[in-house]
């Protein structure tokens, strides 16, 4: 029961066509439609399959500048199968949404923020399990670091300077230190100071009633007198007495100067309305993300200042008003949904009788295995075994995937073992984007990687094979063809293109017939 339920959060397998691999999204939010269907808002995460080439060579390249980093590389050298696995276990983060039927879920997955302290291997060790670095546009086709990386490890720890023995000089930069701010052995009492600040409140009032431009924004007393009495205000009168060596009456004739009483403000105050809704309107669109804020919406301001105002604006009266309405609205929406295990037959599966393709009514029962139709292996894992059979790849190269590896491509995209016929897959452009507009013409359906897929019902391809080659056979070739026939059963070794062929075994059989 707890399998079947998705709420918001979580990271799921949605399948969108029967021959292509899942893809994986962040379920944002569940809503009922008026037909009475559940459709999920989702964030989109791609695979490498669906970007460039010259993406994948940055992405590529931007691992390895993050090993490089690493001041003490203990992992172990991976595997030529461990890398092409990790591969499918990567991941890119987008800010693309859509919203797809809850009904299309195949499961639970996980995915997190590529950890620089943990081992790659940790990986490929889990189920279901896949990372991300990197953020990709697919409006911009562009690639870019997240900018939400934690910083742990040994380069963002601070250097403890050793300490300084009795009478040893400081040859530090002073102008690089920290600076007193205020001592709190002052020779004030904490009332003194308090009536000091109240002072400073007062006076700030007053300077706000002789501004004009305070007074359109601040028209009542009561306003302007709040105003006078947030942290810019006590900071600036704190700041002073630390200047004047906490002497009262010269700090006080600072706060009022000859040309009129000191006006300090805050980023609350320097904004006006309209730039407080452009950042309430962007801030709803990128949250967080100040640096999208800042050059999207509102180019003049300072990152520095856009970052102050955002936290004086959580204080106020219309950040928990907002808050107020977003829980309201979450509480009416839908906070999980139940999805039944799917369990319907995919047209991608052989019947056992003849080899055709057809529609069965599952695998079959346990413990009973089939050897693959023709004798053709599994194109990943070259098992003849399996309790059911699925094609797989270009339809002209007849490929089959067992149980095992058939799961292992619609979740990971790729095979457990590197193939021919998938790097022809990898070298293809990737699938389109779910906004474009897809052709509805009667020409052979194809798959995302621009695969023509086997159209159920027979084994041939809709559309036309390549045009043929010749291979141009040396005389040598020609000749171990003839005398050793018996050994290289030319015709079972041309069904079975993969398969590879003991070129050892024929040297030496013909080296053997020709001394003799």
């Amino acid at each position: 029961m707890a399998a079947n339920m998705y709420r918001v959060g979580d990271y799921v397998f949605f399948e969108n066509s029967s021959s292509n691999p899942y893809l994986i999204r962040r379920i944002e939010e569940l809503n009922k439609t008026a037909s009475g269907n559940v459709e999920a808002k989702v964030v989109c995460f791609y695979r490498r399959r669906d970007i460039s080439q010259s993406l994948i060579q940055l992405a590529d390249k931007h691992a390895k500048d993050l090993e490089e980093e690493k001041e003490s590389p203990s992992e172990p050298e991976l595997s030529e199968k461990q890398k092409h696995q990790l591969r499918h276990r990567e991941l890119f983060l987008s800010r693309q949404y859509e919203s797809l039927p809850a009904t299309h879920i195949r499961g639970k997955c996980s995915v997190a923020l590529l950890n620089e302290t943990e081992a790659v291997l940790s990986y490929l060790e889990k189920e279901d399990t896949f990372f991300y670095s990197l953020v990709y546009d697919p409006t911009q086709k562009t690639l870019l670091a997240d900018k939400g990386e934690i910083r742990v490890g040994p380069r963002f720890q601070a250097d403890v300077p050793e300490m300084l023995q009795e009478g040893e000089p400081d040859d530090r930069d002073q102008s690089k230190l920290e600076m007193k701010m205020w001592d709190p052995e002052c020779p004030l009492t904490n009332k003194q100071i308090d009536q000091f600040l109240v002072v400073a409140r007062a006076v700030g009032t007053f300077a706000r009633a002789l501004d004009c431009s305070s007074s359109v924004r601040q028209p009542s007393l009561h306003m302007s007198a709040a105003a006078a009495s947030r942290d810019i205000t006590l900071f600036h009168a704190m700041d002073t007495l630390h200047r004047h060596g906490y002497d009262l009456s010269s700090a006080l004739s600072v706060l009022v100067p000859q040309g009129g009483p000191v006006l300090c403000r805050d980023e609350m105050e320097e904004w006006s309305s309209s730039e407080a809704n452009l950042f309430e309107e962007a801030l709803e669109k990128y949250g967080k993300d100040f640096n999208d804020i800042r050059q999207d919406f509102l180019p003049w301001k300072s990152l520095t200042s856009i970052i102050e105002y955002y936290y004086m604006w959580k204080t106020t009266d219309r950040y928990v008003q907002q808050k107020r309405l977003k829980a309201a609205e979450a509480e009416s929406k839908l906070k999980q949904v139940y999805i039944p295990t799917y369990n319907k037959p995919n047209p991608n599966q052989i019947s056992v009788s003849n080899g055709k393709m057809a529609t069965v009514n599952g695998a079959a029962g346990t413990g009973s295995f089939h050897t693959a139709g023709g004798g053709r292996a599994c194109e990943s894992c070259f098992a003849v075994q399996s309790a059911q059979w699925y094609s797989w790849g270009p339809p002209n190269m007849q490929c089959r995937l067992c149980v095992s590896c058939w799961m292992y491509w619609k979740k990971y995209g790729g095979l457990k073992m590197p193939s021919r016929a998938e790097g022809a897959e990898e070298k293809t452009p990737p699938s389109p984007a779910p906004n474009e507009v897809r052709s509805r013409g009667h020409g052979a359906r194809q798959s995302s990687h621009m695969v023509p897929i086997r159209n159920s019902g027979s084994p041939k391809s809709s559309m036309k094979t390549k045009q043929a080659f010749l291979l141009q056979a040396t005389r040598l070739t020609k000749l171990a063809r003839h005398m050793c026939r018996d050994l290289i059963r030319l015709r079972r070794a041309a069904r079975r293109p993969f398969v590879p062929i003991n070129c050892g075994a024929i040297k030496a059989e013909c080296k053997s017939s020709l001394n003799s």
